[in-house]
C-alpha cells in the first residue's frame, strides 16, 4: 500500500492565497465604503428663496434642495385682480377677477442641474364677480324666454375657475444647485373646478319657480363655456438667491 505524502509548501500556498483574497475582498469593501460615502456627502444641500410673478399673482417661494435630483418646494401667490367682459345668450357679463393660490410640490431634477419636472398640489382661489346686463339694455333671454330689465334688473353672481384643492404638474428652470443669485421660471397647469351661481337685483326669483329654472340654465350655459378647458394655466417668472 502507497501514501500519497501532502507537500508543506502546498499547505503554505493555500494559507497564503486565503490571506490574499481576505484582504482583497477587505481592499473592496472598504473601495466602495469610500466611494458610496463620497457620494452621499458629494450634494451639499441647499435652500432656495425667490420672489415671483405669474397668472395667480404675486408672491415668493421657498425650495429645500436635499438630494441632487429632488426639492421640495412651498409658494404662496396672490394679489392679481382684473376686470374682463364676455357676452352670453344676448347678455353682456363685466366679470371682476381675484387670483390667489398656494402650492406644495416635489421637484425632479432628472440631470441634476437646473431644469426639473413638478408635481404635487395646489390650493387656488380663481373666481370672478359677475354683473350681467342686456345687449339691448331692455330685455334678457334665459332658456330661450324673454324678461325685461325692467322685471329682474340685473344678474349678479359669481364664477368660480378652481379652488379647493387640486393637482398640479408643471416643468421649469431654476439654479437650486448653486449658491447665488439667478433667475427662475416654470410652467405648468392646475385642475380646475368651475361653478357658478346667479341672481337677480330685483329678486323675483325667489318667487318665480320659471324665472328661478331659467336661472338655473343660464349658470350650466355660463359653467359649460368656461369648462371648456379643463386645466388652468399656470406661468411664474422669479429671481432666486440660493443659500
Amino acid at each position: 500500500m502507497s501514501f500519497r505524502r501532502i507537500e508543506r509548501p502546498t499547505i503554505v500556498q493555500g494559507i497564503k492565497m486565503f490571506k490574499m483574497k481576505k484582504t482583497v475582498g477587505l481592499a473592496i469593501g472598504a473601495v466602495v465604503l469610500t466611494t458610496l460615502s463620497g457620494t452621499a456627502q458629494a450634494f451639499d444641500k441647499k435652500v432656495s428663496v425667490s420672489a415671483i410673478a405669474g397668472t395667480t399673482g404675486f408672491g415668493a417661494d421657498a425650495s429645500w434642495r436635499f438630494h441632487e435630483n429632488l426639492a421640495v418646494t412651498a409658494r404662496y401667490t396672490g394679489g392679481l385682480d382684473f376686470d374682463t367682459d364676455f357676452d352670453e345668450d344676448g347678455v353682456n357679463y363685466d366679470a371682476d377677477f381675484e387670483m390667489k393660490a398656494s402650492s406644495v410640490k416635489m421637484d425632479y431634477f432628472p440631470f441634476g442641474g437646473r431644469f426639473f419636472l413638478s408635481a404635487g398640489i395646489m390650493m387656488p382661489d380663481i373666481e370672478a364677480n359677475v354683473v350681467g346686463t342686456p345687449d339691448d339694455d331692455s330685455t334678457y333671454e334665459f332658456n330661450n324666454r324673454t324678461y325685461t330689465a325692467a322685471e329682474i334688473g340685473s344678474v349678479v353672481g359669481t364664477a368660480t375657475v378652481s379652488d379647493g384643492t387640486q393637482p398640479y404638474v408643471g416643468l421649469g428652470w431654476r439654479s437650486s444647485h448653486q449658491s447665488g443669485l439667478s433667475f427662475f421660471s416654470e410652467f405648468g397647469v392646475v385642475a380646475t373646478n368651475v361653478d357658478v351661481s346667479l341672481s337677480t337685483t330685483n329678486g323675483f326669483e325667489n318667487n318665480d319657480p320659471r324665472l328661478q329654472q331659467d336661472i338655473r340654465a343660464e349658470e350650466q350655459s355660463l359653467k359649460d363655456d368656461i369648462d371648456k378647458l379643463p386645466v388652468f394655466p399656470v406661468a411664474v417668472l422669479g429671481v432666486t438667491y440660493t443659500f
